[in-house]
């Protein structure tokens, strides 16, 4: 069978591209993956980019998950093997082997209802890691992936955005890069959303009648952590007692920190959404797989 000849990348649009070809055996007897065309938010530069960087600003994968990919002989430019340091230039022929999409595609994501006492990444101060409760026993029955639990379900996952010690919620834990980069990643835009019941000093009713106004407008927009300005934040008032938090960004302690600023003290924190994903019913200290109809 003649070799299969790769579609160029991008060269006429503004957007760099990833064009994925046919199903067809390669000569290296492996299958590239199906036409999908992955755009960026800017060009190759002339000088060129490393194919890491490129291939996670693409969004196809995470760099980890590149520089594996290419150490394994599944990416190819010009229908030649790559190296680890190669860098993609503006008209060059980019294919990824289907064997990368098909480990992408076992990869898992799971959302968590994150109880009090329980910390997002690693064991610390004698408190246990999130991660300990993604047990068979605590999968939520309501779970319609159609997934069921696997050991191996567990291997490299990892928290996709904090969320402290003494707040609960939903917590997504991932072993995609795709996925961590949408929600954490330099350039991720998907915003979170969060109930924080709050007191004034010593009033912890009927808090919005006392707290004024414009302090609320600080926690909008107007406010500094660690000599650095935040970005606009969308606040208001759930009920009496309880704000709505949407923030675009995610600095350590940041809601409460953001409260303290303006004489606020949070007793009770409570995230409830991760981009287009929400807890929704999710039972506190149960978890669920992220459905192949959900994306962040």
């Amino acid at each position: 069978m003649p070799p299969l000849k790769p579609t160029p990348a991008q060269r006429r649009s503004p957007d760099s591209r990833i064009e994925r070809t046919s199903r067809a055996p390669s000569r290296h007897g492996q299958q590239t993956q199906p036409s999908h065309p992955a755009t960026g938010n800017t060009p190759i530069p002339p000088e060129g980019e490393r194919l890491n960087k490129y291939l996670a600003r693409t969004g196809v994968c995470s760099r980890r998950e590149a520089d594996d990919w290419i150490s394994r002989g599944w990416v190819h430019i010009n229908g030649k093997p790559v190296v680890m340091g190669q860098k993609v230039l503006p008209g060059d022929r980019v294919e990824v082997k289907r064997a990368a999409t098909q480990q992408q595609a076992g990869r898992v994501t799971i959302l968590l209802h994150k109880p009090v006492g329980y910390v997002s990444g690693q064991a610390e101060d004698g408190y246990r890691p999130a991660v300990t409760l993604i047990r068979p026993e605590n999968q939520w029955q309501g779970d319609t992936s159609g997934r069921r639990f696997d050991r191996a379900h567990l291997r490299g996952l990892a928290a996709a955005g904090r969320l402290d010690i003494d707040s609960v919620g939903l917590l997504v834990l991932t072993q995609d890069g795709r996925v961590a980069r949408q929600l954490i990643g330099e350039d991720a835009e998907a915003t979170k959303e969060y109930l924080v019941r709050v007191r004034y000093g010593r009033i912890e009713r009927e808090v919005e009648a006392a707290f004024p106004r414009e302090r609320l407008q600080l926690l909008r927009h107007g406010l500094s952590l660690d000599g650095k300005a935040l970005k606009p934040a969308q606040v208001s008032w759930q009920n009496p007692e309880q704000l709505r938090f949407v923030l675009q960004e995610g600095r350590h302690r940041q809601i409460r920190r953001m409260c303290e600023l303006v004489g606020l003290t949070v007793t009770g924190l409570k995230r409830i959404r991760m981009g287009r994903v929400t807890l929704g019913q999710l039972p506190p200290g149960q978890w669920r797989y992220l459905r192949a109809d959900e994306d962040f």
